[in-house]
């Protein structure tokens, strides 16, 4: 993406040359057009550089949750201050298709979990329902009536109730609210695995003033977890102003930068070479145009 801003920019400003180069030809030559061109063919590079700081820094991304350690470092003779964020462990269970999935089987997706039991008469359907909603807005073109954009986000819903809740069981009841299966797990496995997870990983019982008894993990709450498997949020999936928030964070995180991210696709000192070399044989190009117009005179 930065790569294409850069030559989008630079391109604008390749146009602009020309047009001055062009404007000189026509025009009497003088040194405040010289002075033009140089003028426009910066403003497009600064601009591309003012844009790229500005969206950098103005944009407020999801917190991280749980803090595992403090890492001590030196920059430029300075000591820095690392924060080393907790990192979800993967966990293997069966979904309702009857597979065996992991949680690390998914790949550079932001994943949004819940948790509920298919008997449950109570906040269970209205959690199911708002996240049917959340998955359908992934619609491709925005026509809820158009296939899923699968790409981006997993559903994982977790049963706390697995000795009950068997994959059939779980599947009849995505069916029943009309679930896309392509993203969406329903969970269910060994009953200490799935509450060792939701407590000691996921820690659904912290930063909540709602109780959550340990011995039956029955919350409103949706977890929201990054690409690289670490705590981003915790939202209640029964209010709408919390729904919003999760919405515009899912958003954020779709964009996120990853900590290692992939270089450029140029070199930025050869860009920068190169147009500087351009800039010279413009300047070199229109001082020659000029004497020209000036020995036909």
């Amino acid at each position: 993406m930065e790569g294409f801003l850069f030559f989008a920019y630079y391109f604008c400003a390749a146009t602009t040359a020309v047009s001055g180069v062009a404007t000189c030809y026509t025009s009497i030559m003088r040194r405040t057009t010289l002075l033009a061109l140089c003028i426009a063919l910066f403003i497009p590079i600064i601009c591309y550089f003012f844009v790229k700081y500005a969206s950098e820094h103005n944009i407020e991304m999801p917190r991280h949750y749980l803090p595992d350690s403090i890492v001590n470092r030196v920059q430029d003779g300075k000591m820095m201050e690392d924060t080393v964020w907790h990192t979800v462990a993967d966990i293997r269970l069966q979904n309702q298709l009857g597979d065996t999935v992991n949680l690390y089987d998914i790949h550079n997706k932001v994943i949004l979990a819940d948790f509920f039991f298919t008997s449950c008469a109570s906040i269970c359907p209205t959690l199911t329902k708002n996240m049917v909603k959340l998955q359908r807005s992934f619609a491709i073109g925005g026509d809820r009536f158009h296939k899923i954009d699968t790409s981006v986000v997993q559903f994982v819903s977790f049963s706390i109730d697995p000795e009950r809740d068997s994959a059939q069981r779980l599947k009849a009841y995505a069916d029943r609210f009309g679930v896309n299966h392509d993203n969406w797990w329903f969970l269910t496995g060994n009953k200490d695995s799935i509450y060792n997870f939701i407590f000691e990983q996921l820690k659904v019982d912290k930063y909540s003033d709602e109780p959550i008894d340990p011995n039956f993990a029955h919350t409103s709450r949706y977890v929201l977890i990054d690409k690289m498997h670490q705590i981003r949020g915790y939202y209640d999936g029964t209010d709408s102003a919390s729904l919003g928030k999760l919405a515009k964070d899912i958003g954020l995180l779709m964009v996120e930068k990853a900590t290692n991210p992939e270089p450029l696709p140029f070199d930025p000192v050869v860009m920068a070479i190169f147009l500087a070399i351009t800039i010279v044989i413009v300047v070199i190009g229109v001082r020659l145009l000029f004497r020209k117009k000036t020995i036909n005179t």
